[in-house]
C-alpha cells in the first residue's frame, strides 16, 4: 500500500495569503515525479494555525527518490544573490508525519 507525508507548517494569520500564493505558483515539479499519487495543501479552519501538506507516495523508495531528486531542484534558489533576495519564509516552524496506509476505501 501506499505511504504519507505530512509536512506540518505553523503559519501566522498575517502569513496564510503569502503561503497559498507561494503553493499556487509552485512548478509543479511533484506531478511528474516517479511514484507520486497524490498532493493537497490544507488550510486550517479552527483552533489551530498549522496548515497540512499532504503528498500520497507509492513507497517510501518514490518519496526518497522525489527528496534526493527533483525536490532539490523544485526548490533550489538559483544563484547566491537570488538566494539572498529570498523571501522569508511563511511558516514559523515546521514538523513531518509519516504514515502508511493500512485501509482505504472510495466513494460509493
Amino acid at each position: 500500500m501506499s505511504i504519507v507525508k505530512i509536512n506540518v507548517l505553523t503559519v501566522p494569520e498575517e502569513q496564510r495569503e503569502v503561503l497559498e500564493q507561494r503553493f499556487a505558483a509552485r512548478k509543479g515539479f511533484v506531478e511528474s515525479a516517479d511514484g507520486f499519487e497524490w498532493f493537497e495543501l490544507l488550510r486550517p479552519l479552527e483552533g489551530t494555525d498549522r496548515y497540512l501538506v499532504y503528498t500520497r507516495w507509492r513507497d517510501e523508495e518514490a518519496f526518497q527518490g522525489w527528496m534526493n531528486g527533483s525536490m532539490k531542484q523544485a526548490h533550489q534558489t538559483g544563484s547566491p544573490d537570488e538566494a539572498k533576495e529570498r523571501p522569508k519564509p511563511a511558516a514559523t516552524g515546521s514538523e513531518s508525519w509519516s504514515f502508511e496506509v493500512v485501509q482505504q476505501a472510495p466513494p460509493k
